[in-house]
């Protein structure tokens, strides 16, 4: 497979390509902008007093890298063939790891609108799943990577901790609205952000809702800074995508002034062009959310 094939399609087409991959008999798929390649399985190194996700780290090319047992972390049963098995090589969250899956079958190009939401139906795999594609009668489920390695690692979730140099501030209660589809990065956000002081926050599950709301406000006669003063956006989300809305907002005259920052695990040296084709006013790397605060307080204040 091509490295990061995600990274030829145009920004702002609200679409993505997915690697669909099978745990037991289920298939499951990750965005292709955070695979660098995939390979067979490499000897493992065990580390002692790890956590049970993890199955050790091996070398590859110079590199040590964590191997996390993606089966083991959803609670599915160990592969049954592990003569097909693969390692998925990624790299979000300034961070490359590696995820141990049974197979590897192919690459869709799909919309975030084909991407559905999990209900409350779903237990158990709720929280580890962040959108479902049906495709050709079958269903490929979105998994959660990110928060996988918070359950691991602690140290890459959003915290107060990351506010550095941030003392007692004064209470802003602008208006800021954030497209974020993760019901744990939604409370970490809201939470960290209220610490920071800013504690008027309006969260939206995807990109589609925070736009629609936004025309709602003006179709109504209001003025758009009484309403909005700044929005962050995450880029994986399902409906609409952060860079698919930052393009519709850059493009409408009526809320083209307004900041906007993508806040997302994709933003990599590789990634950045795709977020300034489309307009975004900054863009922050997950978890860095001092970085994240620092720019709130030079755009909104």
């Amino acid at each position: 497979m091509e490295q990061n094939q995600g990274i030829l399609m145009d920004s702002g087409t609200n679409e993505l390509e997915i690697v669909e991959f099978t745990i037991g008999a289920s298939k499951f798929g990750i965005n292709v902008i955070k695979v660098r390649e995939i390979i067979n399985p490499l000897p493992i190194t065990p580390v002692p007093r790890s956590h049970a996700n993890v199955e050790g780290i091996i070398e590859l090319r110079g590199e040590v890298l964590p191997v996390i047992n993606v089966a083991t972390a959803i609670g599915f049963p160990p592969s049954n063939e592990p003569q097909y098995d693969k390692y998925i090589v990624t790299e979000f969250n300034k961070t490359k790891m590696v995820f141990h899956v049974h197979n590897v079958s192919q690459i869709h190009r799909i919309s975030w609108t084909q991407i559905e939401k999990p209900n409350e139906m779903y237990q158990g795999l709720e929280t580890q799943i962040t959108g479902i594609v049906k495709h050709n009668g079958e269903m490929i489920l979105l998994l959660d990577f990110e928060k996988m390695v918070v359950e691991i690692n602690e140290e890459t979730a959003i915290s107060r901790k990351k506010l550095n140099n941030i003392d007692q501030r004064e209470v802003s209660k602008k208006p800021i609205f954030i497209a974020e589809d993760s019901p744990l990065l939604r409370t970490l956000i809201k939470d960290t952000l209220s610490d920071a002081g800013y504690v008027n926050t309006v969260f939206f599950e995807n990109g589609k809702d925070l736009f629609d709301e936004v025309k709602a406000n003006l179709a109504d006669g209001k003025k758009l800074t009484d309403f909005v003063k700044l929005v962050i956006t995450d880029i994986e989300m399902p409906q609409m995508d952060g860079h698919h809305l930052t393009k519709l907002m850059k493009e409408d005259k009526e809320i083209s002034n307004l900041p906007i920052i993508i806040f997302s695990s994709l933003i990599t040296e590789t990634l950045k062009h795709k977020g300034e084709q489309v307009g975004a006013t900054a863009q922050v790397s997950k978890p860095e959310i001092g970085e994240l605060v620092q720019l709130i307080d030079q755009y909104i204040l």
